[in-house]
């Protein structure tokens, strides 16, 4: 788990001070709220941006690991910065990952309704993909009231309101490395509750029926969104780059995301699909989805 922290370094003390200094570890913020760790940034002078990379461990066996040589792979490059308040950290793939983009599909106004599966048939092949979705919600009022003691541990509420769980405004979200059948796949979604004052968005990535292999680790992980005026906007974004056995997802423009590790059977046996879903009790809209095939990366080449 990376956590980070925001504050100003006093000089005179040679001492950082942070602006909210939480006694209570739960309550800091995090990085990533999934397989994600040892992160490292550098300033990058010539395009002036801060970049961030870390480390993604492997959630097969250590036998695996010896059979195929290797274990673990680093992260897609993030862009990080502050938003307009200076309170937020925000994470996007480096731009450069968008050249990689090929055979791209663009989807409006898609209506969900409560119990929908709506495949991306378009899409040819879902294993090395990188999706863009926005969620239009129309009834707010459905949403479910928020218990105060779930900010400590958004990941077990996740475990316990899963992707198949009936809610008020969610479940919804996509299906990504679906098998033919739906038996397999990883749920990247959407819960939104409300508090006193506004409405809390949980992201989750629910990775308990991603394969159909015995012996590996598939948790739930999941952090709460700090979303500007819901209320008043009333969308919410994902973006996904799935490579295979790793997802990244990025909620909210970047306010929160989530990496994760995945083997379904389904990438050797056959092909993978994307799914949007909703099970909640109100409809929801995808205004525009755009995915696109990913090309190999091309190392070291002049």
């Amino acid at each position: 788990m990376d956590y980070y922290m925001l504050g100003k370094y006093d000089k005179e003390r040679d001492i950082f001070v942070p602006n909210n200094a939480a006694d209570d570890y739960r309550l800091w913020a995090r990085i990533d709220f999934g397989n994600f760790y040892a992160s490292k940034s550098f300033f990058d002078s010539q395009k002036h941006r801060r970049i961030l990379f870390a480390w993604s461990n492997e959630s097969d066996s250590a036998s695996d690991d010896v059979a195929k040589g290797w274990a673990g792979i680093h992260t897609i490059p993030r862009t990080i910065w502050l938003d307009n308040s200076g309170k937020q950290l925000l994470q996007w793939p480096i731009e450069e990952v968008e050249s990689l983009r090929t055979d791209e599909v663009h989807l409006q106004d898609i209506e969900l309704n409560t119990g929908a599966v709506s495949e991306v048939r378009e899409l040819k092949e879902a294993s090395q993909a990188d999706v863009e979705a926005e969620f239009e919600l129309h009834n707010l009022e459905r949403a479910e009231p928020l218990d105060p003691n779930w900010l400590l541990d958004p990941q077990k509420l996740c475990e316990e309101q899963s992707a198949s769980a009936p809610g008020g405004v969610g479940p919804f979200g996509l299906l990504l490395l679906a098998s033919d059948d739906l038996v397999e796949h990883t749920a990247v979604y959407f819960r939104v509750y409300r508090s006193q004052n506004n409405y809390m968005v949980l992201m989750c990535s629910d990775q308990r029926r991603s394969s159909l292999r015995p012996g590996l680790y598939k948790p739930t992980y999941g952090g709460f969104l700090d979303v500007v005026d819901l209320q008043k906007e009333r969308r919410i974004s994902l973006r996904t780059l799935i490579d295979h056995s790793v997802i990244e997802s990025f909620g909210g423009g970047g306010r929160g995301c989530i990496t994760t590790r995945v083997y379904p059977e389904a990438l050797c046996t056959g092909s993978t699909h994307l799914h949007a879903f909703n099970n909640g009790s109100t409809t929801v809209k995808i205004s525009t989805l755009k995915a696109w095939n990913i090309r190999k990366a091309k190392i070291n080449e002049n």
